[in-house]
């Protein structure tokens, strides 16, 4: 053999194939249907049976979607023009009262020269919330978040603008006596001071300190009273506010249904134990009846304040048995990695229990807030003219007596935009703080 070069065996290749494309039905949409839809005989069954039933129901739904009318101005007249348009026999839906009441529906008795508030108003919370949900979003507008709840009421009430002032001030001068009370006292009272003075300040001074602020510095747009409130912006405002005041108040809730001192616990408990086992429309009849004769003669509680301030306790104490079953998932040598850092309670809870603790209860906050927004139609019982509320005075008019599907549709249309909303961020939050090894 010498002498002789070495040649390839014929049976093993010394060059690489060039890349092919994958066979087109394994990629693509096809690839996507044999893998999901046809994967084997029982899958395929099943998924010619759901095409069935979803071209059946698709097959009564939109011809009554679509051979509609959009421009009668009563029940009579939208009937009457689908059977000029399709027939004697045809079934449409009558749009025509959504495109006639659609403000009612978003603004209530709102006077509509001064819709640009409300409408700036959502606009503001949106851009507050932006920087709380989204962290990508600058840090500076943050002081946008702590703005706004002063500002989103004043938009929406109206009336002399010292008296948001005045509302933030009572934060700050909580603040302040719990930094003097706490390096003299200790945390406790100085947190005890800090819930205790802004809420005398708002009972007793704050009133006369924004009337005299307005007397010397007029300041202040038109005002608005609350029974011009309604639609889906008495919803959103109720929502919103329930959603945002309903986390912290739960978080502190939790804590202190954990606690080792046993008035604060004993107070958490009775309190989350009292709410969850009343229905909700039993506390707003509550707010709505009753909450006026534990108050000084001639006070004037806001009907809608009196109806936020409980639906924020019922969320909260709903929220606080949420987050609750998050502190009690987490592992104990979470607390023991505390202490073995030294960290003092508050500390600890801030820096690493209940980042983990909200982290697993995400789910369950989340189902809880979409809850709290959809219990707001809620408020329709005791007289306040929420979208359904509105519904029922639209139908009671003679020339729209009689229809139904059209008005809860775009109401359930709605409805179905804010909490899909929520679902979609919750597992966008979901996804961002995965940390286990996949």
């Amino acid at each position: 053999m010498s002498g002789t070069h070495a040649h390839t065996a014929a049976y093993v290749r010394d060059t690489m194939l060039p890349e092919q494309a994958p066979p087109a039905t394994s990629v693509g949409v096809l690839g996507w249907m044999r893998a999901n839809l046809f994967s084997n005989w029982f899958n395929a069954i099943l998924t010619l049976l759901s095409v069935a039933f979803i071209y059946q129901v698709l097959a009564a739904i939109l011809p009554w979607v679509f051979q509609s009318s959009w421009t009668a101005n009563s029940l009579n007249e939208c009937r009457a023009q689908i059977d000029a348009a399709y027939g004697p026999h045809a079934e449409g839906a009558c749009w025509a009262v959504i495109r006639e009441r659609y403000l009612q529906l978003i603004f209530g008795f709102y006077p509509s020269e001064l819709y640009w508030r409300p409408i700036l108003a959502f606009a503001l919370t949106l851009a507050a919330l932006g920087p709380v949900l989204f962290t990508a979003l600058p840090r500076k507008m943050l002081w946008l978040s702590v703005a706004a709840p002063f500002l989103v009421p004043w938009l929406l009430w109206g009336g002399s603008a010292w008296v948001p002032v005045a509302v933030a001030l009572g934060f700050v001068l909580g603040y302040v006596a719990f930094r003097v009370v706490a390096s003299v006292a200790g945390a406790l009272l100085g947190a005890i001071a800090a819930g205790l003075v802004p809420v005398l300040w708002w009972l007793l001074l704050a009133s006369g300190w924004a009337g005299l602020m307005q007397s010397v510095l007029p300041l202040g747009i038109e005002a608005v009273d609350s029974r011009n409130f309604g639609g889906f912006m008495l919803s959103i405002t109720i929502g919103v506010v329930a959603i945002a005041c309903s986390l912290p108040i739960g978080v502190l809730l939790a804590l202190g249904r954990q606690s080792n001192l046993l008035i604060i616990k004993a107070i958490c408990t009775g309190f989350i134990e009292l709410i969850r086992g009343v229905p909700l429309i039993t506390l707003l009849f509550v707010a709505s009846l009753l909450l006026n004769y534990f108050m000084p003669p001639g006070t004037d509680f806001d009907i809608i304040l009196r109806v936020i301030i409980m639906v924020t306790l019922f969320a909260s104490a709903y929220m606080a048995e949420v987050i609750r079953g998050g502190l009690a998932a987490l592992p104990k040598g979470q607390y023991e990695a505390a202490d073995a850092l030294g960290l003092d309670y508050w500390k600890a809870q801030r820096l690493i229990i209940m980042p983990q603790a909200l982290k697993i209860s995400i789910p369950g906050i989340v189902s809880t807030f979409i809850g709290v927004f959809k219990d707001t139609t809620l408020v329709s019982i005791i007289g306040l003219l929420d979208p359904l509320g509105f519904s029922n005075s639209i139908r009671a008019n003679a020339e729209w007596n009689g229809i139904v599907w059209e008005l809860y549709g775009f109401i359930a249309f709605m409805f179905f935009v804010f909490c899909f909303s929520m679902s979609r961020y919750s597992m966008y939050l979901e996804r961002k703080l995965q940390t286990e090894h996949r």
